[in-house]
């Protein structure tokens, strides 16, 4: 009796053990090109990848008003931060490979685009470089192009960092997944108002979070911390 019991125990844990019909109708569908490549490198940088987390609540009131004086998308402004942290912080802007270290001369942040089944990552090309202005329209029309799916490949290609801003989604703070060779990647989440200290008293303001993705091979400890602060400083005093 007790050897049909533990037998019962297992077996009704078992996919094998499904009643007809208990999930309801089963459609198979298939995965396309842009999911599959998505599968596959997201388990490549799971099981290659030491990564490090670290996280960062950001007073974002200045830099809100700085997008809307120069007319561009909150994004640009997170994208013009990361670039001039990674000119500050080159151990950032580069890559780990066969124990040395690749540092590059171009700051080139790609920017994650969610299209209708998947995500691409066009390549803003010396970021640091180009004004807000510029930043903004750019993004615009790569954001357009690749949810009509008119990007080409070497318009994905040359990023040396990621971003993933999931303001639009409401998300508060999420993981972020590093884009293999880079040294880092940085995720947003939403703005949220939130009360802030300033001068002594509590006053409204807007703060986001972010998260950010090391390879702690080349990115850790100090310098890891060190990076994540230049971006959230220069979101809060907007030198840029």
């Amino acid at each position: 009796m007790g050897e049909e019991l533990v037998s019962h125990a297992v077996n009704s844990g078992s996919p094998s053990a499904d009643q007809p019909g208990l999930k309801g109708e089963t459609s198979v569908q298939e995965a396309t090109r842009a999911q599959r490549t998505i599968a596959r490198r997201t388990a490549e940088t799971r099981a290659t990848i030491p990564d490090l987390e670290l996280g960062a609540d950001v007073d974002v009131e200045t830099a809100l008003a700085l997008a809307r004086e120069r007319d561009c998308s909150f994004t640009a402004v997170l994208v013009k931060a990361c670039a001039v942290a990674l000119r500050e912080h080159p151990g950032a802007n580069a890559a780990y490979r066969d124990g040395r270290y690749e540092l590059y001369s171009r700051v080139n942040v790609g920017v994650t685009v969610q299209t209708d089944d998947a995500y691409v990552t066009p390549t803003v090309l010396d970021a640091d470089t180009k004004s807000l202005e510029q930043l903004g329209a750019e993004l615009d029309s790569v954001t357009a192009r690749a949810r009509a799916g008119e990007l080409t490949p070497p318009e994905l290609a040359g990023a040396t960092f990621t971003l993933t801003d999931l303001g639009e989604h409401g998300v508060a703070r999420a993981s972020a997944l590093i884009t293999p060779p880079h040294a880092a990647s940085l995720t947003a989440g939403a703005v949220r108002a939130v009360p802030m200290l300033r001068d002594g008293a509590v006053v409204p303001g807007h703060a986001i979070g972010l998260t950010l993705a090391c390879d702690s091979r080349i990115l850790f400890g100090g310098g890891a911390a060190s990076f994540l602060a230049s971006v959230a400083q220069h979101l809060e005093r907007t030198h840029l």
